[in-house]
């Protein structure tokens, strides 16, 4: 997908929402481990739910294949049925490869030709080698790691180096001689709050993919104020905030389902403000 198009979606639906599909079994309805593909099951209904909420859907490749292979069918069956009823959302497989070139090129093939994917996401630290094979597809994307929600971020990701550039710096810096902004996103966390001001010094006009909004504790409107630019440059996701959304078994299916729904609808409206202020 080009970034126009993505763009366009943005400001059609008024939403830059990304669902992430991080499925757990433990905490689907019981009802749903009934079905023949119970992880794809739970997933359509996600999507079904959310789709006129959000632009973009990211399975996380961990929680399908800790469940072998009928988990990476029903991943294979969750982005078929995507492409088909909702094919104007945007796909982001959230994998992090990165490897020697050889071995990432396989990976860009496993993603951009075999799923047909828009996106995945890809982890720098091996460099510019194990990133370009990604790259070398037409319309698709690489989003790559920078600056994460999780604590141990800090462990490698902001420690500076002796001319007092933090490491995440150095990975924007350097990156942006690799891709640009119509091939490549960056990963920043919600939980980041201000420090959004630095990623837009070194890259201005790149989209940022920003998890941990919800349930991690990132302010969306915090990520607004020092992330968003003039066409919105942002896909915020959320996973548990909206696959959760209440105590398992604790309300039916149908009512299940409209819950979804109605947390995709809330943040779908918060971003709408903030589209606003554009």
């Amino acid at each position: 997908m080009k970034r126009e198009e993505l763009v366009n979606q943005i400001f059609s639906k008024k939403s830059f929402l990304c669902v992430g599909l991080d499925i757990d079994l433990k905490k689907i309805p019981a009802r749903m481990l009934e079905e023949e593909e119970p992880i794809f099951a739970f997933n359509k209904m996600i999507i079904d739910a959310t789709a006129p909420y959000c632009v973009a859907y990211k399975p996380n490749l961990a929680f399908y294949e800790c469940y072998g292979i009928k988990g990476m069918m029903a991943f294979e069956h969750t982005i078929t049925y995507i492409k088909k009823v909702y094919p104007t959302h945007f796909i982001i497989a959230d994998a992090k490869r990165g490897d020697i070139g050889n071995t990432s090129t396989m990976y860009a093939k496993t993603f951009f030709e075999e799923y047909d994917l828009d996106a995945l996401t890809v982890a720098p630290y091996m460099g510019e080698d194990s990133v370009k094979p990604f790259l070398e597809y037409k319309n698709k994307w690489v989003v790559l790691l920078a600056l994460t929600s999780n604590k141990g971020s800090h462990d490698f990701q902001l420690t500076e180096d002796r001319h007092g550039e933090w490491l995440f710096e150095k990975v924007l810096r350097k990156s942006r001689e690799w891709g640009h902004e119509e091939n490549m996103m960056y990963v920043v966390g919600a939980t980041q709050g201000r420090m959004f001001e630095d990623i837009r010094k070194v890259a201005p006009r790149h989209f940022l993919l920003v998890p941990g909004v919800g349930a991690q504790g990132g302010s969306l409107r915090d990520v607004c104020r020092y992330g968003m630019i003039e066409d919105c440059g942002l896909l915020v996701n959320s996973s548990r905030g909206i696959l959760y959304p209440c105590e398992k078994d604790s309300c039916g299916i149908e009512r299940y389902a409209d819950l979804v729904a109605e947390k995709a609808k809330e943040l779908q409206q918060e971003m709408a403000k903030e589209l606003e202020t554009l």
